[in-house]
């Protein structure tokens, strides 16, 4: 089946010649349009995880490979297939600022998509929709239509946006660090909606985040990005307790327990707090700060090698004559319940 959205083997570079950054490399993945489940595209800054979220929505241009919507480059749509990929493909970014005009009231960003997309033929029409946009992320219509956006907090702007993306009855929506911004104890509120969009309309979502924490309480698979490269994918709950790859060990080592009693980042893993970073270097891109690099290593890069439990992982430490190295990732991305079904 085609998937609704995929990245085929897609490298993005910034830059020229000797100043360059390798912002993507040779990622492939491909979101089917039933596939009601959360990945998380994780990793520290620079790592990126934006880049893959704007060629995913067709606001960057591809190096080399492709993006494709329902199997055409979303680059040649025409005026009807780029009208129906706004509409089935929706995004909420990182700042609930930015996507408000301050001149005018909140009403206007709910407004314009029913307009464009044609969704209401009367006024009333409009408004119900709206309301139940609003009542579907948590928020009282008759405390937020008819007020501007400085009139109210940085979560209620949040969930407004998501609200807007799901007036569209969006096939997949692209979360790009939507709480980062946001308070703390507002964060659960607005991760409650996006699971609820998730679970309530099988919606598939893509989560971007650097944040493993509110990862691991939302999302079901998750792929942790390492310099434009993939270091470990599959599940979210093995990942998390019990990581594999270095990196992704020292990322989880990095999350402050509720505990003053556990040292915080005492991961047993070390490396250089600063290293400078080669792009034109063969081996793995890891291997300058891995304490367990080896030959392999600094000679080619590795593919991913998939674990027993289902994961892979791109390291040499795990290389064997029975792995399987998978090329997409959504290979790693079963459907829950026909895994479930194959055990029984």
């Amino acid at each position: 089946m085609t998937p609704l959205l995929e990245l085929k083997d897609v490298t993005k570079v910034f830059g020229k010649k000797k100043a360059y950054t390798v912002a993507l490399d040779h990622m492939s993945i491909g979101v089917p349009e039933d596939f009601p489940y959360i990945i998380t595209i994780a990793g520290e800054s620079g790592s990126g995880k934006t880049t893959m979220g704007m060629l995913l929505l067709g606001f960057y241009t591809p190096s080399s490979g492709q993006v494709l919507y329902r199997g055409k480059n979303i680059h040649e749509l025409t005026g009807q297939e780029m009208f129906s990929f706004r509409q089935d493909v929706q995004a909420v970014f990182q700042d609930p600022f930015a996507v408000y005009n301050p001149f005018y009231k909140v009403d206007n960003l709910l407004s314009i998509p029913i307009k464009n997309f044609g969704l209401a033929s009367s006024k009333r029409q409009s408004r119900e929709l709206m309301e139940r946009a609003l009542n579907g992320v948590g928020l009282r219509p008759e405390e937020t239509l008819g007020r501007y956006p400085h009139q109210l907090s940085g979560g209620q702007r949040q969930r407004i946006a998501v609200a807007r993306a799901l007036l569209l009855k969006p096939k997949l929506l692209i979360a790009d660090e939507p709480v980062s911004m946001v308070d703390a104890s507002l964060r659960a509120t607005l991760l409650k909606a996006l699971r609820s969009l998730n679970q309530d309309f099988g919606i598939p979502i893509i989560y971007i985040t650097h944040d493993l924490t509110t990862a691991y309480h939302v999302s079901d698979y998750i792929v942790i990005l390492y310099h434009g490269s993939v270091m470990e994918a599959g599940e979210v709950d093995p990942i998390i307790r019990n990581p594999k790859h270095p990196y992704t060990q020292i990322l989880v080592g990095s999350i402050p327990w509720p505990d003053p009693n556990r040292p915080w980042g005492d991961t047993g893993v070390a490396f250089p707090k600063s290293v400078a970073f080669d792009e034109s270097a063969p081996g793995c891109k890891f291997a300058p700060r891995c304490p367990f690099v080896f030959e392999p290593c600094t000679a080619k890069r590795p593919p991913l090698f998939q674990l027993d439990d289902g994961r892979a992982a791109s390291c040499y430490l795990y290389q064997s004559d029975e792995t399987v190295v998978r090329e997409n990732l959504m290979d790693l991305f079963p459907r829950k319940e026909e895994a479930e079904a194959a055990a029984d």
